[in-house]
């Protein structure tokens, strides 16, 4: 076969094709024949990569030596902007890398996108690799920054390694610096979800709180792209969760926005400020009523309750609930099984319309709990509904405040003027012997 162009669009002759595939492979032989017919060693394809890439690339020890000998010009970049010693260091071969300088190499070279051979295997997470850039090489900047003002640390947090995350930072990189767009470490970290490497970086200190361009900070990125476990260790490290972002919205209004109960879980659990309001003036709760998120919805009005009667029976000397074993999620306890039943069929059969937000005002629902409920419409009987989930919030806030259930139930019934139903479910509760807690001792 004439040794001609392998295509109309390319620019390799088949024989350097060859030499190319050879090198990939570490296939001696072959180079060994093709070298000796004098084959180009230097021929580059369309991206400009030649065959000593191939082989830094692939980790060919032996195809690179014999390259060596024949081509010494080993900082040529193909069209990204890639040589040899960055792709021996993204692909993570020590050995190759630890030719490429002995022959000479430049330690200071990059490519398009300004990533060192330090970016490169941090990215990657080839840590022996950045052990022999950083302890047997002279001139290594630790805290040197590619094009977009991204240093090996925020590559590094970007793509999960810990193991480097932990290496750089016992390097004494400086933990805090800021790429173009200000984010630091632990914003990219949040990004993309990485909960150990935030971990990690948080306990060197640095503020949970910074703003990047945007004005968002890393807790704000965490719920946005739904990482539960990130959001809760920005919590553990006391993080802000009343900070706004640039539409003035929380956390939580966030959460509400997208209907993430077990995001918002986390953050109710930990105590928020439920009055603040964005840019449209809603609040978390008018937001997840808007979006039609019923058991957040309900969710919000628990811990919005929680927190009164929290703040108005705990002292100051009294140690907070928030935190302890509790949930503003849907109530599926056995021990409430038979009275959750009871409300069901109070709700559902027996409430006239309007009654329900009569008993619900008697028990301190707000008009802005009222109002959220009311959001969502089921029909034109939608009022048995929302009477039912009015009687399952309540019923959450007397058994966290160790009230007795039927015994409210039934004051609360005769205050509304329906003493008939009072003693109808008083008899229906006390008919469950097996949960003496919802017997009433009247």
């Amino acid at each position: 076969m004439e040794d001609e162009l392998l295509s109309e669009d390319d620019i390799l002759l088949w024989s350097e094709k060859e030499l190319h595939d050879a090198a990939k492979k570490n296939d001696m032989g072959k180079m060994q024949e093709l070298i000796k017919k004098g084959v180009d060693v230097k021929a580059k394809n369309k991206i400009d990569r030649k065959a000593l890439h191939w082989a830094a690339g692939a980790g060919n020890e032996q195809a690179l030596c014999l390259l060596l000998d024949h081509d010494t010009d080993v900082d040529e970049r193909d069209s990204f902007g890639m040589n040899a010693l960055l792709l021996a260091s993204w692909f993570g071969h020590l050995k190759i890398l630890q030719i490429l300088v002995s022959c000479g190499a430049k330690l200071n070279c990059e490519n398009k996108d300004g990533l060192s051979m330090l970016h490169c295997a941090a990215q990657r997470g080839h840590i022996t690799v950045l052990e022999f850039i950083m302890e047997d090489l002279e001139g290594i900047c630790l805290d040197r920054a590619d094009k977009a003002g991204k240093t090996a640390l925020h590559l590094a947090a970007e793509h999960g390694q810990l193991e480097v995350v932990e290496f750089l930072i016992g390097m004494g990189c400086t933990h805090g610096l800021k790429d173009k767009e200000e984010n630091t470490a632990v914003h990219l970290a949040a990004k993309r979800g990485h909960a150990e490497v935030l971990q990690k970086i948080m306990e060197t200190g640095v503020d949970a709180n910074e703003r990047n361009v945007q004005q968002i900070t890393p807790l704000h990125l965490a719920v946005f792209n739904n990482h539960t476990d990130v959001v809760r260790r920005l919590i553990d490290a006391d993080c802000d969760l009343d900070v706004t972002d640039s539409r003035q919205q929380t956390a939580l209004h966030i959460a509400a926005e997208h209907g993430w109960q077990d995001l918002a879980e986390i953050i109710l659990m930990s105590g928020v400020n439920l009055n603040l309001t964005d840019k449209q003036g809603k609040t978390s709760l008018e937001v997840a009523a808007r979006g039609n998120h019923v058991i957040l919805v309900d969710m919000i009005i628990k811990a919005d309750r929680f927190y009164k009667w929290e703040r108005d029976n705990l002292t100051n000397e009294q140690e907070s609930c928030v935190g302890r074993p509790l949930s503003f999620k849907q109530d599926h306890q056995p021990e409430t099984q038979h009275l959750r039943s009871v409300l069901w069929s109070l709700a559902t059969k027996h409430l006239c319309r309007g009654e329900w937000k009569i008993l619900a005002q008697h028990w301190d629902f707000s008009d802005a709990h009222i109002r959220a409920i009311e959001q969502q419409w089921t029909g034109m009987k939608s009022y048995k509904e929302h009477g039912h989930r009015m009687l399952l919030v309540w019923l959450h806030g007397v058994v966290v405040a160790g009230e007795n259930p039927i015994k409210t139930l039934y004051e609360g019934l005769v205050q509304i003027s329906r003493a008939d139903l009072a003693e109808c479910i008083r008899q229906k509760a006390n008919a469950d012997t097996s949960s003496p807690k919802m017997c009433s001792t009247m």
